[in-house]
């Protein structure tokens, strides 16, 4: 059947019926008082969006096959989150995708220390900051039904920086995709440290030991001695294994004509792949976090405009990127599931 409004108004009472965006309010332990919104595009693709955790995703499904992994910690609130050291590990999710920054992303900083802002903490607070102004919508375009979710999450402190990223998550009937549309403006007076990447984390049924990942790589980098003696099985995947140590690599991913870079984890056993896009222009750089240990089996794919390595160490690099004042710049991520 054609799916568009004039062939469906006889059949049902409302679009409700079929897909829609619905918030809530989680009510018992330590996710009570987070905001949510649980997203259904109805043709497979369901997700829950954090609202108050920088409109994070946490579970996703696709025609009930679960997609991402989920830490042991589960849903949050914002309020249990502790900035010191790796202390944001506490109140991580994981989720479809974790936001990392937005003045710090990877490992702790302790050399940005002020009489204000204190050291930095891993990954930043992104992911434990509210969204204020959220917006749903749901309507036909173009014999589309679209359905869009936005809000502001903004990075503040008096004397210090003022960053505000308007995010929009865009999905739609038929299209089994998820669009992060992200505007990050310097609402201050001076220039600001801008870091930004999306920790996507993928988790079991998709992952397994017998997934596998797919890219148009140019040059590989470890991070690490432990992976570069496996630089070569970078794209494999293995069995939860005790006591293993996580890999990391750094992947130059050659874009598409369309400015957009790709990788594809594809799994035959569920008959599914997920591809991740993103506009390679803003987002140069990219980091494959492979974690193959037991009840910790998880591959992240994380697109970003830095090194996971902190600040301090970034501005040393001559890579640190800076917003002026009033400055915009707009990032581009798209994941994309579909069947094999």
């Amino acid at each position: 059947m054609k799916m568009d409004a004039a062939t469906l108004k006889p059949y049902i009472g409302s679009m409700q019926q079929l897909a829609g965006i619905r918030t809530s309010v989680l009510d018992d332990g330590k996710g009570r008082g987070l905001r949510v919104a649980d997203i259904d595009n109805g043709s497979g693709l369901s997700f829950t969006a954090l609202l108050d955790r920088g409109m994070d995703i946490g579970k996703a499904s696709f025609k009930g096959i679960p997609l991402a992994y989920m830490t042991p910690v589960g849903y949050s609130h914002p309020a249990h989150f502790e900035s010191d050291g790796l202390r944001w590990l506490r109140n991580f999710t994981g989720g479809l995708m974790t936001g990392c920054g937005l003045r710090n992303v990877g490992i702790p900083d302790d050399g940005i220390e002020d009489d204000v802002d204190g050291p930095m903490g891993l990954h930043g607070r992104l992911s434990n900051t509210p969204a204020e102004n959220i917006a749903a919508t749901e309507e036909w375009v173009d014999g589309q039904y679209q359905l869009h979710l936005s809000g502001a999450v903004r990075e503040t402190c008096f004397f210090r920086d003022n960053l505000e990223l308007k995010r929009t998550l865009s999905t739609a009937m038929g299209d089994n995709s998820i669009t992060f549309t992200d505007r990050v403006t310097n609402r201050g007076v001076k220039p600001s440290p801008l870091m930004l990447l999306y920790h996507i984390n993928l988790g079991f049924p998709l992952l397994s030991e017998t997934a596998t990942l797919a890219a148009n790589v140019k040059e590989t980098t470890p991070r690490n001695e432990d992976a570069a003696k496996e630089i070569g099985q970078w794209a494999q995947c293995q069995k939860p294994t005790a006591g293993i140590a996580e890999r990391c690599f750094f992947h130059d991913v050659e874009p598409d004509a369309d400015g957009m870079a790709r990788i594809t984890l594809s799994n035959p056993d569920v008959g599914l792949a997920l591809e991740i896009a993103y506009r390679k222009a803003e987002l140069p750089y990219f980091t494959q976090w492979k974690m193959m240990g037991e009840q910790e089996y998880v591959m992240g794919l994380e697109p970003s405009n830095c090194h996971p390595d902190g600040q301090t160490q970034e501005r040393e690099n001559g890579t640190l990127r800076m917003i002026a004042p009033d400055e915009t710049i707009e990032h581009k991520v798209v994941i994309s599931i579909r069947e094999l």
